[in-house]
């Protein structure tokens, strides 16, 4: 083979293992997240699909949610992923108690969110709003509980990062399950990010 030729696909192979060092995250978090993402974009399809045939329902629907219930959710998750932005910051910079400590921040903001999405489905059940009160709510009640499941189940992982950073496991050279975990936040925070707007403001 020409030794041009040769030097050029070796420099173009270099590149993109260069490119792919530089994605966080494995394989493996991507394809979940892909996975999960995929999910949450049927659930927007079935509220783009329930809108267009009952536009009344969807017009009216959320003027009766606690707009104030959501409004302080999405600060809190906001808030949470720029924790665990930060806890990423302090590891790589070998700080790892301020490391766990930003987590424990995030796992807060995800405990919160938790106890505020309670009450409020509490809130809704006093105004007799449920699942069975029109198509609406139906679609509500399916993608924030949805959501609600990944909140805990996300928090549940940055706790278990946790204990990783605690036990000397994930270091200043070797954290890749932070990062994983981080992206995976990142994700439900995005969820929610565009779930409140269509369920809590959008007419």
């Amino acid at each position: 083979m020409n030794p041009a030729i040769t030097q050029e696909v070796t420099t173009e192979k270099f590149s993109f293992t260069t490119k792919a060092k530089n994605i966080p995250g494995n394989l493996a978090i991507w394809a979940a997240i892909l996975a999960e993402m995929s999910e949450f974009a049927v659930m927007f399809m079935v509220y783009f699909l329930a809108k267009v045939h009952n536009p009344e329902l969807f017009y009216e629907g959320p003027t009766r949610l606690n707009t104030t219930a959501g409004t302080a959710n999405t600060l809190i998750m906001l808030t949470s992923s720029f924790f665990v932005v930060r806890s990423v910051m302090a590891i790589r910079s070998d700080q790892l108690k301020q490391a766990t400590r930003w987590l424990w921040g995030a796992v807060a903001c995800g405990m919160l969110y938790l106890i505020i999405k309670y009450f409020e489905y509490q809130w809704n059940a006093t105004q007799g709003l449920d699942t069975e009160t029109n198509i609406f709510y139906g679609v509500y009640y399916y993608v924030t509980f949805n959501h609600f499941l990944h909140v805990g189940w996300g928090s549940a992982g940055l706790i278990w990062v946790i204990y990783r950073i605690n036990t000397g496991i994930y270091t200043k050279t070797e954290h890749e399950g932070l990062i994983n975990m981080a992206l995976y936040w990142h994700m439900i925070d995005l969820a929610w990010i565009t779930i409140f707007p269509l369920l809590y403001v959008i007419r």
